[in-house]
Order: C-alpha cells, then sequence, then structure tokens
C-alpha cells in the first residue's frame, strides 16, 4: 500500500506551510499530493506550484470539477501538467454538488452520471490527440452547421495515458467509475464498512468491464493525528466531520449523510443534519458519534495508527492518502513522519 498527501484547498493561511508539507512528503517517499478545489483556489495552480519545487512525488487534482471546465480544457490542463511535471500527473474529476455546480458555475447539476461518462470520454479522446469530435447528449463536438471542425491538440502529454481518477461516494457512481476509470477518490471512509459501501461497487463496475481490480488504485483521503489521547484527538474533527455529515447539501441531497447512513448511523446522521441546517453548528459537532470519527480517521500513537493501516489494506485500499492535522508547520511535518513510520510497522510498505 502506497501514501498519498491531501493539501486541501489553498489560501487557507497556510500556503507557506502546504509547500513545506508537500516538499517533505516529496523526500520521505509519499506516492501522491493532491490538491482540491472548491470556489476558492484551483488546483491546477496549486499543483503546478508544487510540482515545479518537488522532485519525484506525483501531482493530483482532488478534484478539479466537472462544472467548472469543458472536457477539452481540462483535457489541455492535464497535458500541460504531465508536461511540466514530467510525468507526475493524475487527473482528479468529479462533479462537485448542486450547491456549487448551479450556484457557483452556473451548470444545472442533473444527470451527474451520464455527463461524466460523456466528460471522461471525451477529455481521453482528446488527450489521445487524435481530431476531437464527439457526439453525445451533453456534449457536440463540433457544434453542428457552424464554422467549427474537428481539431486535434497541439502539445505531446509526456505519457501515453494520464490516469484518471473519479471521486465517488453513492453506489452507482462508484460502479461506474470501476467502469471508466483508473482510480476511485473516496472520502470518509470505514476499514470496517468499506467493502459494502465502496469496493463491492467499485468491484461490479470493473467487471462490466470486463477487469479486475487489479491496477486500479482504491485512494481513499484519511484526517491523521497522532497522539496517545484518542478521544481528545477525535473532538478536533467534530467541526470537520459536522460540516460534511450535516452541511454539505441540502436535506434532500446529502451524499455524505447518505454515506453515514449507509454506515449504519442513521439517526445520528438526521440528528447531525438537522442541527447543523438550523444554524447550532455547536450541536451538530457533539452530535456527531466519537466512533463515526474514530472509524473515518487515523489517531492515536504510531503503533495504532499501523494496526488501522493494515485494516484499510485488508478491505483493499491502495494508496491512502493522509490529511496530517496540526496547529504549526512542526505538528504537520510530525503527523506526515508518523505516517511513514506507522506504514513502515505495518510492513505493507
Amino acid at each position: 500500500m502506497r501514501l498519498g498527501i491531501n493539501l486541501g484547498y489553498w489560501g487557507a493561511g497556510m500556503d507557506g506551510d502546504n509547500l513545506a508539507v508537500a516538499q517533505e512528503a516529496d523526500r520521505l517517499g509519499y506516492d501522491v499530493c493532491w490538491a482540491a478545489e472548491a470556489y476558492g483556489s484551483d488546483a491546477p495552480t496549486v499543483l503546478s506550484w508544487v510540482a515545479a519545487q518537488t522532485e519525484s512525488i506525483d501531482i493530483g487534482s482532488a478534484i478539479m470539477q466537472i462544472p467548472a471546465r469543458q472536457p477539452a480544457m481540462t483535457a489541455m490542463t492535464a497535458a500541460t501538467l504531465d508536461s511540466l511535471s514530467g510525468g507526475r500527473f493524475r487527473l482528479g474529476l468529479g462533479v462537485s454538488g448542486p450547491q456549487v455546480s448551479e450556484g457557483w458555475y452556473g451548470v444545472k447539476f442533473d444527470k451527474p452520471l451520464a455527463r461524466t461518462r460523456e466528460y471522461v470520454e471525451i477529455v481521453r479522446k482528446a488527450m489521445t490527440r487524435e481530431r476531437l469530435s464527439y457526439q453525445g447528449q451533453h456534449w457536440t463536438l463540433p457544434l453542428p452547421d457552424g464554422p467549427g471542425k474537428p481539431i486535434k491538440l497541439t502539445i505531446h502529454p509526456e505519457r501515453e495515458h494520464i490516469p484518471v481518477y473519479i471521486a465517488a461516494i453513492g453506489p452507482k457512481n462508484l460502479e461506474q467509475t470501476g467502469e471508466i476509470a483508473d482510480g476511485a477518490l473516496l472520502i470518509f471512509p470505514s476499514a470496517e464498512h468499506l467493502e459494502d459501501t465502496a469496493i463491492r461497487h467499485l468491484r461490479a463496475g470493473r467487471e462490466k468491464a470486463g477487469k479486475t481490480m487489479e491496477g486500479f488504485d482504491v485512494c481513499p483521503t484519511l484526517p491523521l493525528a497522532v497522539g496517545d489521547d484518542v478521544t481528545g484527538l477525535a473532538d478536533m474533527f467534530r467541526p470537520y466531520t459536522a460540516l460534511y455529515v450535516g452541511g454539505m447539501g441540502s436535506p434532500k441531497q446529502n451524499f455524505y449523510n447518505q454515506l453515514a447512513q449507509r454506515m449504519g448511523y442513521g439517526k445520528e446522521a438526521a440528528e447531525i443534519q438537522e442541527k447543523y441546517l438550523s444554524g447550532d453548528k455547536s450541536g451538530a459537532a457533539t452530535a456527531v458519534p466519537h466512533q463515526l470519527i474514530d472509524q473515518t480517521t487515523l489517531l492515536g500513537p504510531v503503533e495504532r495508527i499501523s494496526d488501522r493501516m493494515q485494516a484499510y489494506a485488508a478491505a483493499g485500499v491502495t494508496t491512502l492518502t493522509l490529511a496530517p492535522a496540526g496547529f504549526t508547520l512542526d505538528e504537520r511535518i510530525a503527523a506526515l513522519r508518523a505516517g511513514t513510520d506507522a506504514l513502515e510497522r505495518s510492513g505493507l510498505a
């Protein structure tokens, strides 16, 4: 099992520290460094900055939002980043959510699975440097009855195949991800529930495509905090968990809330959402069960984290992406090094 690092969102006041964390992960032999985007910093700019100041670690978008860009633009960006980084780019894609898609980008959040499938097909075709033409439900290239004509990408990516990852939570999205992508980006993964909540759906998609799970990258992100007080460490992540389970979406459509329900926290997820959406964020955080946090993070001394890493590997994880917590750069660097120590102790390195 490999290790990755997730820098999260740029511009949150730790930009210099984020670069130092990425450089230390590069020095320690971490496999990939991911950067996120929502409606602040964009992922490609951050990744180009990191790539220019690291040596061997891969850079990946987790995610580039599908409603933000036309697929041909994404192909151009992916090819450029792969070329500039010397073949170190991984393209992570996702549809985001209805609030961001429609409120920020002005793109209807309808038929997300069909849109994702077409998007990936166009991106991949463009990156082969074939002349680009496509007839789909959501995109038609070139537009009919106009001056457009099929054209091809003018630059050469470093590699013939840039790996495509998709951020997936729901069963149908997970199945399609297994069918059309090279990897899956997962959030709030519990080793105890991973087979039922993710792996079996990914496997079904792989089988639909006539493939096995061999070579497919199962890549969840887990917050990491090191110390002896597991309860105290878990409390650090109460606001984070409450935000996603309670506040990311509407009462009718919150993918993270639905995931918590599938993990057996139906009553608790409903209470967290009710409190969060009513403005009681503190009450929502208090309502998050300790067990839910503990199952979806890496907490405790190195030995305990090592045991948890073994559980994730046994569940089918191939790249474990860490988000090291800390109030200072030294604390985040120490957590990063503890992740390496834990992996070595586990025998999975």
